[in-house]
């Protein structure tokens, strides 16, 4: 019988090894979502108009290139409307550029990135999804929490 237990680790281990490498081949570029994107010229009236015709909760700002260059969230633009209490019309809206509404340019991972290293950076930097781009950093698609969850369960149970 002793001979039985160290059999079955090994066992064990070698299907853990094995589920291992699997789920470290899984990059972005292999599940990502389709990213909502809108150029650089696009007009905060542009940006609400698309994530409420669309039903998004995040767009991504874009230059020519395609490289994102941050991130608007639907809560942030929700703010700023309320904030607008003097004036409410929505002439503010097709004159002030969406680019106003970002402040810094997206943390992003390429398309070879493991999904478990993009996980592991949503979590250290409090994020619910990164944009995954090309070698030039032109934006490609997005991963997010729902991503994680539907391809990573199936490595730990």
């Amino acid at each position: 019988m002793r001979n039985m237990v160290p059999t079955r680790t090994k066992k064990r281990s070698a299907a853990s090894k094995s589920a291992t490498n699997d789920v470290r081949r899984i990059t972005c570029g292999l599940v990502m979502s389709k990213a909502h994107a809108v150029a650089d010229s696009a007009s905060v009236f542009d940006i609400v108009h698309a994530i409420t015709e669309h039903d998004w909760d995040h767009i991504f700002i874009v230059d020519v290139d395609g490289v994102p260059m941050g991130r608007i969230h639907a809560v942030d633009v929700l703010k700023i409307i309320a904030r607008k209490s003097v004036n409410r019309n929505v002439a503010w809206m097709h004159a002030t550029p969406a680019t106003q509404l970002i402040f810094m340019p997206p943390l992003s991972v390429r398309a070879s990135t493991p999904l478990l290293k993009a996980g592991a950076l949503m979590l250290v930097h409090d994020l619910n999804q990164l944009p995954v781009v090309d070698t030039d950093g032109v934006l490609l698609g997005v991963v997010s929490h729902s991503t994680m969850s539907r391809h990573l369960p199936r490595f730990l149970l």
